[in-house]
């Protein structure tokens, strides 16, 4: 039986269905409620080869839109790389990243993706490189009251409460992806529907991890531009030290520290990336497809 190679169609129910199956499989990620709430639209793009009406190999592409510094940048994510175990070794993954390179050739300043350990020397025949992204924290002594309020995205008021909150929002980082909602929609309505918080004397909504002492501070939503401080001290004087997962504006006062992930590795493809290491700047977490 011979692979037939597509873009998969997210209507068609029983190709996602397949999608889905080799998804949770591979990395315990099932996509179908992120479908049925709306919020697959076409920021992901699965590129999918198909065996006897089943998805057997897949390379994802998420166009994006940044903001660095001031200047509109292009780029692609490349992501879900996945293959049916049986059907590896065969090549799928080099035909669907060959079909990926000539529909995007010159339509993005730059391709990038994170990849585990086990494939860090394939990416490489391509024309990837290892990227730098940086860490920037800082140990802090809060004396106020802890005065979030916890925003549980358990129900649509409260997505689309949250959804309203990004349209309106300015950048509040050196490097701020514009077209992220979606995303940010597939990580709040799954694995982090208690990671919302309202902040009142800031008209703020935050995403953050609290770990006993540590404050993990994913990303931040207003209107106008925050006191990344009064954010901070908002969670209480149990914090003690702040992560941030992203590159603030202001870098004054932060301790920075090129980002090391386990078992992850940014690689990148483009002229660009030379000045997100001259900028050290980090990728929004909250942006990984």
């Amino acid at each position: 039986m011979s692979y037939e190679f597509m873009k998969l169609d997210r209507t068609n129910e029983n190709l996602r269905k397949s999608f889905n199956e080799l998804a949770v499989k591979t990395f315990g990620l099932d996509f179908e409620d992120w479908y049925q709430n709306g919020y697959w639209k076409e920021n992901y793009l699965p590129y999918v080869c198909v065996k006897d009406d089943k998805v057997v190999a897949n390379v994802s592409v998420s166009p994006m839109g940044f903001e660095l510094s001031g200047k509109q940048v292009k780029l692609i994510q490349l992501g879900t790389v996945m293959t049916e175990e049986n059907e590896r070794n065969q090549g799928l993954i080099r035909k669907i990243m060959e079909k990926i390179e000539k529909d995007y050739q010159d339509k993005a300043d730059g391709i990038f993706l994170f990849a585990n350990d086990e494939v860090v020397n394939f990416y490489p025949k391509f024309g990837f490189e290892a990227g730098k992204e940086y860490l920037y924290s800082k140990t802090v002594q809060i004396t106020e009251t802890k005065s979030t309020v916890m925003v549980p995205m358990d129900k649509k008021e409260h997505w689309n409460k949250l959804e309203d909150i990004m349209k309106k929002s300015i950048c509040q980082s050196s490097m701020e992806q514009k077209n992220g909602a979606e995303l940010v929609m597939f990580y709040v309505t799954k694995f982090m529907q208690e990671n919302v918080f309202y902040i009142e004397s800031q008209n703020a909504y935050v995403i953050a991890e609290v770990d006993g002492e540590v404050l993990d501070l994913q990303q931040v939503f207003a209107e106008k531009e925050i006191d990344l401080d009064e954010i901070i001290s908002a969670f209480g004087e149990e914090i003690k030290k702040v992560t941030l997962g992203f590159s603030p504006l202001e870098t004054k006062g932060w301790e920075v520290s090129e980002l090391k992930e386990e078992d992850t590795t940014l690689f990148v493809k483009g002229k660009i990336f030379d000045e997100f290491e001259k900028e050290a700047v980090r990728f929004p977490a909250l942006s990984h497809a």
